[in-house]
């Protein structure tokens, strides 16, 4: 094997070979000296073969700097090649140039995973449609709203509304930005405005390695606002004021009545007079507790699309709840009992609205119940699987249920009473507002007609349900089921104990 002679020493003996042998023959030729054609061959040869030696060199490290160029281009992380003839600052520029592009590529990724960053902490739900209709891009919003696979595939397999497809069909055919409203039924109906804009996106498209002039591509840009609060807002106005008007009729034409008796023929008369404020006063009271229930509702209906994020203890609760009312059971002759396991999970949700759950619940059962009977409070912790199911023997609200995702444990809140009963033809309608199965009863039980709506609200913010049992003459059992708490285990039973 002949020894690897270094570049350097190549080209160096290159260019002396050459020059050595063009000297010579300019030397000859200036001197008129005649000279063999034999020596004239000879350095000629050797000029040549000199000059090819200094182009080998040459090519060699043309192909070491393309090659170097290439593994740059593929992303390597490739070592500058040794150079020794003057295409050494060729090199220097390539390295320079890639660690320019280096850094411009960092750069833009930044600011793309900035861009990502934003689009991921938008509070609004966004997606990306190219031509095709197919979903590139959906942020978190959007993914918690229609599932994590929704990207890549179709936007119709994850949003089958007709005026939404419609609409990205017509952007993405050249129409200008569209605005849809459409609502989400499960688990609590939600109202969205959509806004389909189109979007132009220059993609470069490469053809057999050499990247041609950028094409333009027409995608489109769906943004989602959340208007329920809106909407909702807007019903619960048309709503007070409808509600308002019907029930207040009668309470104030009572009152403009005796009024005007108390001004005019029962002037003098004291006995008159005391009978009649007495019952003015009792109109009065019914007036304020039906404004504060209506307004209650009202706040209620506006959060309800908001699930809360509390723990919230239930059986401290329903003792809280008995022991207020014990005084009102008490001129009833009724007793109160409360039956519950030694733990019970805490449930998701907000103290103040379950515990108006559990008060309206509780007090429905002391008016309608017989007197010196018995109204019992059961807490129980219940399969949410098995909860889906339909009850035996009793009706479920179906304004009320809720399908829940995962059928996680849920607490049982059984309310029973032994009262006259409710027939099965009203049981659909208890929750209705202002349904009432004896209205004259209800009102001179100082009832609004509320109560139960504002139980079935509550529990839909809840993502709860509930069933209503009952047996005409034996009693009623209305039983809420409410989303206990991920993984946890109360030790409120221990505490009770301890203290």
């Amino acid at each position: 094997m002949k020894p690897v002679v270094p570049p350097p020493l190549q080209l160096s003996v290159a260019f002396a070979l050459a020059a050595t042998a063009a000297a010579v023959a300019l030397a000859l030729l200036l001197l008129h000296v005649a000279v063999p054609p034999v020596l004239l061959a000879l350095l000629a040869v050797v000029t040549l073969a000199g000059f090819a030696l200094v182009e080998r060199v040459f090519l060699r490290d043309v192909a070491a700097i393309a090659d170097y160029a290439h593994r740059l281009g593929e992303g390597e992380d490739a070592t500058p090649p040794a150079i020794c003839t003057p295409l050494r600052p060729v090199v220097s520029a390539v390295t320079r140039l890639r660690r320019s592009a280096q850094l411009q590529c960092d750069q833009t990724r930044a600011e793309l995973d900035a861009n990502e960053a934003i689009l991921e902490a938008l509070h609004d739900p966004f997606l990306l449609v190219d031509s095709h209709r197919q979903v590139e891009h959906a942020n978190a919003a959007a993914r918690a709203l229609f599932g994590e696979r929704m990207v890549t595939r179709d936007l119709a397999a994850s949003l089958r509304n007709p005026s939404i497809l419609e609409a990205v069909d017509a952007v993405l055919g050249g129409a200008a930005s569209r605005s849809v409203e459409f609502s989400l039924p499960v688990p609590v109906e939600r109202m969205f405005e959509v806004r389909v804009k189109p979007f132009r996106r220059r993609r470069p498209a490469a053809t057999e390695g050499v990247i041609d002039a950028p094409a333009e591509e027409r995608t489109a840009i769906l943004t989602l606002h959340d208007i329920t609060a809106i909407k909702r807002s807007e019903q619960m106005r048309a709503d007070f004021i409808a509600n308002a008007s019907h029930e207040l009729r009668t309470p104030l034409s009572t009152l403009l009545g005796f009024i005007e008796t108390l001004r005019g023929p029962a002037r003098d008369d004291d006995d008159a007079r005391d009978r009649f404020l007495g019952i003015m006063h009792d109109q009065a009271s019914r007036m304020t507790r039906l404004v504060s229930d209506l307004l209650s509702l009202s706040r209620i209906e506006l959060d309800e699309h908001m699930p809360p994020g509390g723990a919230v203890d239930v059986v401290a609760r329903l003792q809280g709840v008995l022991a207020a009312f014990e005084l009102k059971a008490h001129e009833r002759r009724i007793r109160l009992r409360l039956v519950a396991p030694a733990s019970v999970p805490p449930v998701v949700g907000d103290d103040d609205q379950l515990t108006q759950v559990f008060q309206n619940l509780i007090s429905n059962a002391i008016k309608y119940t017989r007197e010196q009977s018995e109204v019992t409070v059961t807490v129980s912790v219940s399969d949410g699987s098995a909860v889906g199911a339909a009850s035996t023997g009793g009706a479920s609200m179906g304004g009320v249920r809720v399908p829940r995702i995962g059928g996680g444990p849920m607490v049982a809140v059984a309310v029973a009473d032994h009262g006259e009963g409710i027939a099965r033809t009203h049981l659909p309608r208890l929750t209705e507002r202002f349904y009432r199965v004896d209205a004259a009863r209800s009102r001179a039980l100082g009832g609004t007609g509320l109560g139960l709506a504002i139980v079935k609200h509550i529990l839909n913010r809840h993502r709860g349900r509930m069933t209503i049992e009952s047996e005409v003459g034996v009693g009623s059992t209305f039983t809420v089921y409410l989303p206990a708490e991920a993984g946890a285990q109360t030790k409120a039973a221990e505490r009770r104990g301890a203290a």
